[in-house]
């Protein structure tokens, strides 16, 4: 039961973080360009992963006597993984669907541009019809919702790794 009030707590930090987070990053789109947009919401994937390392730490010193193993620090860190990848995925979908409707568009566009400038015609209309069918695949909300928790899980699983790896203690 102690590990399972440990995921939750843990993950609802995570949510908490990545949704303060999106709303900061939500109020700066219009001021930054792109990279630093992606600089920015890939720090905030990461930052409320943290909650991974805290939330295996926390069980094993507070919940179960200074013990943990690999396995069971890892199925924490991917459970609390999990919980944020999937509040992540519905604030996307909450921005891209209502919020900023407009930002798909507008994001391919700029690319379209950088591409057109930086690659001969050829390879331009190769580049332009991946990103089109891409654009058409991201605008489907369940797709893009998939993919954008996808993302984070997978970062998640990493720092999971990781976390297992530095934070297991045996008898």
């Amino acid at each position: 039961m102690n590990m399972k009030k440990t995921i939750l707590r843990f993950g609802v930090y995570g949510i908490i973080t990545i949704f303060l987070l999106s709303l900061l990053i939500w109020s700066l789109i219009g001021s930054m360009d792109d990279i630093m947009g992606e600089i920015i919401g890939y720090s905030s994937m990461v930052l409320s992963l943290l909650f991974v390392y805290f939330g295996i730490k926390h069980f094993r010193d507070k919940e179960n006597n200074g013990i943990v193993t690999f396995g069971k620090a890892l199925l924490i860190g991917i459970l609390i993984s999990l919980i944020v990848s999937l509040a992540f995925g519905i604030l996307d979908v909450i921005y891209v669907k209502f919020i900023n409707p407009d930002f798909m568009t507008d994001y391919y566009a700029r690319n379209l541009e950088q591409l057109q400038a930086s690659l001969p015609a050829e390879e331009f209309e190769i580049k332009k019809a991946e990103l089109e069918s891409e654009k058409e695949m991201f605008l489907n909300p369940f797709i893009h919702f998939f993919i954008m928790s996808m993302m984070v899980f997978v970062i998640g699983f990493i720092i999971s790794m990781l976390s297992a790896l530095i934070l297991q203690r045996k008898n």
